[in-house]
């Protein structure tokens, strides 16, 4: 299938070679070109504009920082909706507010063609392994015939509901996945002011009945020497979706107090200066807060 692909960043770096090695044909668009150098040579086909990509793909998708950014590639003369044929389908990855990807949803119609909001769970980590899930909200349809190319992406598809829910959905997890790391850390620390070993703590965790994929893979950045350089997920990029979850709580009168809990401690990470690291640097906060440090 030709396949458009919007927003190179870390995860479109990962997905899109997932794409073409299923045998697609992608063209992808980047604000800045240098990032898509790579892809191209790999065989990605480039285009100027994301309307430019739309109107060579029969499927496209988006993966950007927030919403102001999802309309800026989807909308206007210049956008996705403008080059995407009658029918056509445009699913984005984005985390952003599911009011805001309904709104975008309903510049699609009154253009004729369908978008779906396809939030992926899962950090680079988990899309290199194959092992990323992907949420859809849309038109059943449009989610029959997008997910044999979904499923290039990752085995774990599901359409949540109409438009918006999968937005919705994925931010409820990703809740979960914020105060579940900053628990984590919170408990480490705890364990070695009693005099745990943290190599011994982090052993213990990842061995007990509180174990989960996320913690696998990020709890060994605790150690010494092992914070990532380029982090997954540094401190503030999680906050923003933080601080999605405690705006839709805030809206819809649904309380989300360890939510707002795991927010201060992102606060505190960022008065500390520790905010260009992996978001798991809580767990040096507590440290610090307990005197450890």
């Amino acid at each position: 299938m030709n396949l458009g692909f919007v927003g190179l960043g870390a995860m479109g770096q990962l997905i899109v070679p997932r794409l073409m090695a299923a045998g697609h044909d992608v063209t992808g668009w980047n604000r800045s070109k240098a990032k898509a150098e790579a892809l191209i040579k790999s065989g990605m086909r480039w285009a100027d504009t994301p309307r430019a990509v739309a109107e060579q793909s029969e499927l496209v998708f988006s993966i950007v920082t927030d919403s102001k950014a999802v309309r800026a590639v989807a909308l206007g003369k210049d956008g996705i909706v403008a080059g995407l044929r009658k029918g056509g389908i445009y699913i984005d990855m984005s985390t952003i507010e599911p009011d805001e990807s309904r709104a975008v949803a309903a510049e699609f119609v009154t253009a004729g063609s369908i978008m779906l909001d396809g939030p992926i769970s899962g950090s680079p980590v988990t899309v290199t392994q194959g092992n990323a899930s992907i949420m859809i909200g849309g038109d059943e349809k449009a989610f029959a015939f997008a997910r044999p190319v979904l499923l290039a992406i990752g085995p774990k598809v599901i359409r949540i509901g109409d438009n918006g829910l999968a937005c919705q959905m994925k931010i409820a997890i990703n809740l979960l996945l914020m105060v579940e790391v900053i628990a984590f850390g919170e408990a480490v620390a705890l364990a070695e002011k009693g005099g745990v070993a943290r190599d011994v703590a982090l052993d213990a965790v990842l061995k007990s009945v509180a174990a989960s994929p996320v913690l696998g893979y990020r709890g060994p950045f605790i150690l010494e020497g092992k914070m990532p350089a380029v982090p997954l997920a540094d401190v503030t990029l999680q906050q923003k979706d933080m601080m999605l979850a405690l705006n839709l709580g805030r809206t819809m009168g649904s309380p989300v107090p360890l939510a707002a809990a795991a927010n201060e401690m992102m606060n505190a990470c960022r008065g500390m200066g520790l905010d260009g690291n992996d978001f798991v640097v809580a767990h040096h906060v507590y440290r610090r807060l307990g005197g450890q440090a």
